[in-house]
């Protein structure tokens, strides 16, 4: 097990911001939100300590995850009743892009859909895709894939690690991101990261 008391004292510091980050609001910070709160100005000394902290066993990071940071010490999670459920990753724009998260942080226990191994969850911001009947609030199941046809309902990351729940379609050099709100334009990207594609929109009253 790890011991908080081998920390030094900037260390516990991060490590109890991270953890409350974490609990609060069910992710991680990025290393902008700790150099900010610890006026560190250079991420490399931000990461200098999450490395010590990932070296002392207390924390774990995703490579290319700007806030996938998890507690070793202590569930950062909930587990599925029965083994059952989805895993709840965090949050996709439905609307302007956000910026990516991966973050385990519970799980959705949404019993009619099985299979959990190869879908996950996500929470939806935005309105971009109201026409589709897919609401700011509602969770969206994603089936993990690679590629999709034109026309699906795809969560992408883009090279800016950008995420956002939109029509996907191949256009020439390019690819079209199409909102389903008549009133917003699409977004166009040289290349995106297919998450995965839609097979389920959830709603809670």
């Amino acid at each position: 097990m790890a011991d908080l008391d081998a920390l030094t004292p900037r260390q516990r510091e991060i490590y109890d911001f991270i953890r409350s980050k974490i609990h609060g609001r069910g992710y991680g910070p990025t290393v902008r939100e700790i150099g900010e709160a610890f006026e560190i100005k250079s991420p490399n000394g931000v990461m200098c300590h999450l490395k010590a902290l990932q070296k002392k066993g207390l924390i774990s990071r995703e490579p290319n995850m700007s806030r996938a940071i998890q507690l070793l010490t202590e569930p950062a999670t909930a587990p599925a009743k029965g083994g059952g459920g989805v895993p709840l990753l965090g949050r996709i724009a439905a609307g302007a892009p956000i910026e990516a998260i991966e973050q385990a942080d519970e799980v959705v226990d949404f019993e009619d859909w099985e299979g959990r191994d190869d879908k996950f969850a996500l929470r939806v911001t935005g309105e971009s895709m109201i026409e589709e009947h897919i609401a700011d609030g509602d969770y969206v199941i994603i089936k993990r894939a690679e590629t999709a046809r034109d026309g699906q309902i795809v969560a992408v990351r883009d090279d800016d690690g950008e995420a956002t729940l939109k029509r996907f379609f191949r256009e020439k050099n390019r690819v079209r991101l199409e909102p389903a709100n008549s009133t917003m334009k699409p977004i166009f990207r040289p290349k995106v990261d297919i998450l995965g594609v839609l097979v389920g929109v959830v709603r809670r009253y």
